[in-house]
């Protein structure tokens, strides 16, 4: 029996530890999304003061449950987070808000009203504005995890929503989803 305890210690320590050197979630609210006073043409101006990519808006309201689980597994994770505030300037909209805003062309409206004029009918709604205050690219509903976040950022960073496809088609991020899997099974 002692034999079989030794090697089931033994078993403990050789048990990989990747998984606990990451690093502990931390609140979103403090570490990806900006202070945001309501200028979204000020925004723009610190993304493009700070070098940044553009503006990320993640449209949201209290009740959407997916909204909660892009908060609690994604968006409040360190490397995420990280990523984020080095090329984005990242805010969140309450599509129910009546609290006052400025929006890129300078008109005073309501978080509702310009979540209204965006056409977010459904929550979240993650959109990259360009640094001319123009939506570029949108994604409607929760990203699978951490991995598709990042694919969705990379492919507003290089570009990709801009080229065409063999047909002549713009790429959509679900085209790009499929090509970043496909690499992924070939690779491995």
């Amino acid at each position: 029996m002692s034999v079989l305890f030794r090697l089931f210690g033994l078993a403990i320590f050789l048990i990989p530890v990747s998984g606990l050197e990451a690093a502990a979630p931390r609140d979103p609210y403090q570490f990806f999304f900006e202070q945001s006073l309501g200028d979204l043409q000020e925004e723009l101006e610190i993304a493009r003061d700070d070098g940044k990519k553009g503006v990320f808006v993640f449209f949201e309201m209290d009740e959407c449950p997916f909204c909660h689980r892009m908060k609690k597994t994604v968006l409040n994770q360190p490397e995420i987070q990280d990523y984020f505030k080095q090329n984005f300037q990242s805010i969140s909209i309450d599509i129910e808000g009546d609290i006052e805003i400025v929006d890129f062309e300078g008109n005073s409206t309501t978080q509702k009203d310009f979540a209204s004029k965006n056409r977010v009918r459904a929550t979240p709604v993650m959109a990259f504005y360009d640094l001319e205050g123009s939506q570029v690219v949108r994604y409607t509903g929760a990203t699978s995890g951490t991995e598709e976040f990042m694919w969705l950022a990379e492919f507003y960073i290089q570009g990709i929503y801009k080229e065409k496809d063999q047909n002549g088609r713009s790429i959509n991020f679900g085209k790009y989803k499929r090509l970043k899997k496909q690499q992924k099974t070939t690779t491995n």
